[in-house]
């Protein structure tokens, strides 16, 4: 089997589930500035021990983020096993600068895997290749790190010895994969200049990443920055482009192909506000309604959603987001046979209405408020249609062409009800969605 067929075969799960919650979580939720808040302050290595020294969340139940993301329709989860900080929530035997060296003494990975697995959510690992705590790791000339206009740090540039770094960071990735058990889901952030796949001893990675876990899906951020999605988008793709592409913050516009036009699994990251880490001072949060028209705007391209949640010092997802996640939940609720194991509906024209998504013999039409008003013509449909149900509630959907519309015969038409003119309405909801049975061929 070759790479592209391996790909498919490894993916299958994750294109089927579409939707995921990611999960920033570490020492930065203390300042509560966002999780660049070392980098983006330049804070010293002894101000940042602070936050070290009082990490201690005693309301952290993973049993409870385990359940906010199953009750929002959500397949499976990402957690930040260690961010750019360099901070481990696992218990690594090659650091102190980890959770269970702390006041709390825990290790809060492996309550995350043992809740969400126990939940029936497919887990992930987010791990940082940038490490800011690392004695070994880049600082002169490195365009991210806290300590890069420090002299007194810098000067020591020849003390370190980036391969001890690399050396650290793939006996971290091997714990990770070894004693957590099965691992679905593996994302790494990111590459950046002087720092892109062999830069990272790539191939050695992920050939130990394969071997560990081979069933295992990985991003494509060992060799790629998130503004360039790398050689994954291609026919001929490197070892360690990964198995998909991570748009962050941005929607496609299409979906993705390579040029010979195999689809490339993708997934689109995104924040509930505008921060990834918690910043309690960020109100500019999504609507549920956002959330849910956005994925449908993904699955209607081949792609997934991960949304990421932000848990406070003590553990506590802040109430808004679970507010926000379970009002998608109840549109999943009744709505969710129209993402999971959907796609593109490819041989049908995007609607002006709102956007189909497709799974065999079924078209799902995704329908926004204002844009219903009247009977809803059904471009690509004519004559293909064997019945038509509201997913919501199997209610029974009209296929009636009006009189007022003789003049489009190219045009399938549904109505709410009768007389053929009937006003299209629709139940306060984000989205409604209408299940199209099609005929045989």
């Amino acid at each position: 089997m070759g790479i592209m067929e391996d790909r498919e075969k490894r993916t299958k799960w994750f294109m089927h589930d579409r939707f995921g919650m990611f999960i920033h979580w570490g020492l930065y939720s203390i300042p509560a500035r966002g999780e660049w808040v070392r980098g983006d302050e330049q804070l010293s290595d002894e101000h940042y021990v602070q936050y070290f020294e009082e990490w201690n969340p005693v309301d952290c139940d993973m049993k409870e983020w385990a359940k906010v993301a199953k009750e929002a329709g959500m397949k499976y989860a990402v957690l930040t096993t260690k961010h750019h900080e360099g901070f481990c929530l696992f218990d690594s035997q090659y650091t102190d600068f980890k959770s269970t060296s702390t006041e709390c003494k825990r290790d809060l990975v492996k309550e995350y895997v043992e809740a969400f697995r126990e939940a029936g959510l497919k887990v992930g690992f987010y791990y940082s290749l940038l490490d800011w705590q690392h004695p070994d790791y880049t600082v002169r000339g490195d365009m991210y790190h806290p300590n890069k206009n420090r002299e007194e740090c810098c000067v020591k540039e020849d003390e370190r010895d980036f391969n001890r770094y690399l050396d650290y960071m793939h006996n971290q990735v091997r714990e990770l994969l070894t004693n957590y058990g099965k691992i679905d889901l593996l994302w790494f952030d990111f590459s950046y200049e002087g720092h892109i796949g062999s830069d990272w001893r790539g191939e050695e990675l992920m050939d130990m990443v394969r071997t560990l876990q081979p069933d295992i899906i990985v991003n494509g951020r060992l060799e790629a920055n998130g503004e360039s999605y790398g050689s994954v988008m291609t026919d001929e793709p490197n070892i360690f482009s990964g198995d998909f592409a991570c748009p962050e913050m941005i929607i496609p516009p299409y979906g993705l192909r390579t040029p010979s036009g195999r689809a490339i699994p993708w997934e689109a990251c995104f924040t509930l506000n505008n921060n990834w880490g918690y910043a309690p001072f960020d109100l500019h949060y999504k609507s549920s309604s956002q959330i849910i028209k956005k994925l449908v705007e993904c699955t209607s391209k081949n792609g997934n959603m991960i949304v990421n949640i932000s848990p406070d010092a003590k553990g506590n997802i802040p109430q808004i987001q679970k507010d926000i996640l379970s009002d998608v939940g109840a549109w999943m609720k009744k709505n969710s046979e129209s993402i999971y194991g959907c796609g593109m509906a490819e041989d049908l024209p995007k609607p002006e209405w709102g956007r189909y998504t497709k799974k065999g013999n079924k078209v799902y039409a995704h329908i926004t408020p204002d844009e219903s008003l009247g009977a809803l013509a059904l471009p690509g449909l004519k004559g293909k249609v064997k019945k038509a149900r509201r997913l919501s509630d199997g209610f029974e959907m009209r296929m009636l062409t009006p009189w007022v519309a003789k003049e489009f015969p190219d045009y399938e038409f549904v109505n709410y009800s009768v007389p053929d003119c009937f006003s299209f309405t629709v139940d306060k909801t984000p989205v409604e969605v209408i299940e199209f049975e099609l005929k045989e061929d």
